[in-house]
């Protein structure tokens, strides 16, 4: 799979440096830090290319297609946190270059709103793409769509976890990640997790969660009727619960 990534803002460069498990990715630890990602996959040779675009851009873009880079074929186009204008021009960049899949991650409300998704998809659909808007990017799950759900099977979206308790059941004694948060944050909330008293696995979830940190907006969303980073935390708790059962 060739994966391009374009992206304004810290979280790209998040989900960029989990990818690829730069040896400096994580710093949540400090110096605690036990280098536990070490033995992690990298999937470095599958990004094939990784463009930030300008954040500090006006309400309106007259031209889009002139703030975008060159850029080859590619599998899989993830468009993070780039300005609206841009975004909408994302089929265009997806036919010329004969994108298969486009996945469009939404952590604030303003990043792609209900009709700028219609009008993507929509267009992408019309040209045989591929496309989705999780919302947050951790809820992302298989679709039944090819390309999507190969990224999937790469082991990012929607938290997945094997748990072992102790023998009376009172402490976490491992905490695998069959499926991290693109962010990354999962293996961090794992980590926090492992040895932990059981009966505060909830405080122990935010503590983690909010630490790393979450940079979903705390902005309502009104098709979720919370914030995202709400969502996000409800996520991970989820996911440790169902590795409990």
């Amino acid at each position: 799979m060739q994966i391009c990534i374009l992206y304004s803002g810290e979280f790209g460069k998040k989900v960029v440096g989990n990818l690829v498990n730069l040896s400096n990715f994580c710093t949540a630890c400090g110096d605690l830090c036990d280098k536990c990602r070490a033995g992690r996959m990298s999937f470095a040779d599958m990004v094939y290319e990784i463009h930030e675009l300008p954040a500090d851009l006006p309400d309106f873009i007259e031209d889009p297609a002139d703030l975008f880079p060159k850029i080859g074929h590619c599998d899989l186009i993830i468009a993070l946190g780039i300005h609206p204008d841009l975004l909408a021009d994302i089929p265009a960049i997806a036919e010329s270059t004969n994108t298969r899949a486009v996945i469009v991650p939404v952590e604030e409300p303003g990043w792609a709103p209900p009709g700028l998704q219609k009008q993507i998809r929509e267009k992408l659909e019309s040209i045989g793409v591929e496309c989705e808007f999780p919302k947050p990017f951790c809820s992302l799950t298989l679709t039944g769509k090819p390309v999507i759900d190969m990224f999937v099977k790469l082991g990012f979206g929607k938290p997945e976890l094997k748990i072992c308790l102790s023998e009376d059941g009172r402490f976490f004694t491992r905490v695998e990640v069959l499926r991290d948060a693109p962010c990354g944050s999962t293996w961090f909330v794992a980590r926090k997790l492992k040895w932990s008293d059981t009966a505060g696995y909830k405080e122990t979830i935010s503590n983690a969660h909010h630490s790393y940190p979450c940079t979903a907006s705390m902005d309502r969303d009104v098709q979720l009727e919370d914030t995202i980073l709400h969502k996000g935390g409800y996520i991970i708790r989820e996911a440790v619960e169902k590795g409990l059962h």
